[in-house]
């Protein structure tokens, strides 16, 4: 049976000692090299150690300072509801009786990006095809809380009101209400979601640190055909939100 490596098995060990209180909250922890000398390993692995404790989220490192116990951040429940899609509520707006929620958001669109294979796949249409790709970043209290990158294909919105999501007559109203003001009657909504460690680019706007937990969500959006006609890539910080599932009962 192979043995556990080093470095996991020291972060188990400064996890304890952190949970035990034996350094509070804003304390700075010991030096490398003293805690090498403690433990008698390498730096090298002590630094892979609290590495891993800062992905956890159990510690912060502050350059120049050292390395610092986290102030625990509250976990806000966001509520993503099988009743506000069927309503044509957008999907960050799900949940709005919980504390806070996203109410604000900024957005940028782009026209006549060609689709890249694995959103093609995702779309039912070829690589390369055309596509607008809006980019959003979720507020709450001011705050960057969730990102969300949308996709739709052109040969279903182009030469149409709709076809920029935050212009237009119908700016703002979610894709059920959109696609309905072209013909198109959403049916089905389908997420995948997955947890995956924040990019830099997606830790810098976010307001947290590279490799910090995220919870990635693949959405898709179905009509009544079972036509794709709009997907997106969806990111939650893990350390400020709990993502509850809700779904009605058939009576």
């Amino acid at each position: 049976m192979p043995r556990e490596a080093p470095y996991l098995a020291l972060a188990d060990v400064l996890r304890a000692r952190v949970l035990s209180g034996e350094w509070g909250i804003g304390e700075r922890l010991p030096s490398r090299a003293r805690l090498a000398e403690e433990y008698g390993v390498g730096r090298n692995v002590v630094q892979r150690a609290m590495d891993r404790l800062i992905i956890d989220g159990l510690l912060e490192g502050r350059a120049g300072s050292g390395t610092y116990v986290r102030t625990p951040r509250e976990r806000l429940r966001l509520v993503r509801s099988r009743h506000q899609e069927r309503r044509g509520g957008p999907a960050f707006l799900a949940g709005t009786r919980e504390r806070g929620r996203a109410d604000a958001w900024d957005a940028h669109s782009q026209v006549r990006v060609p689709a890249p294979e694995a959103i093609a796949e995702r779309l039912a249409i070829g690589p390369g095809d055309l596509c607008v790709i809006t980019h959003y970043e979720f507020l709450a209290d001011g705050r960057p809380v969730q990102l969300s990158a949308s996709w739709e294909p052109m040969a279903l919105t182009g030469g149409t009101p709709i076809v920029l999501p935050e212009r237009g007559p119908l700016a703002g109203k979610g894709v059920l209400e959109r696609m309905r003001s072209i013909g198109v009657v959403i049916d089905t909504v389908v997420e995948l979601p997955r947890p995956a460690r924040a990019t830099q680019e997606q830790a810098n706007l976010l307001g947290i640190g590279v490799g910090d937990l995220v919870l990635r969500i693949e959405r898709t959006i179905y009509d009544t055909d079972g036509r794709p006609v709009e997907t997106a890539d969806i990111v939650i910080p893990d350390v400020r939100r709990a993502v509850v599932y809700e779904f009605g009962v058939e009576r």
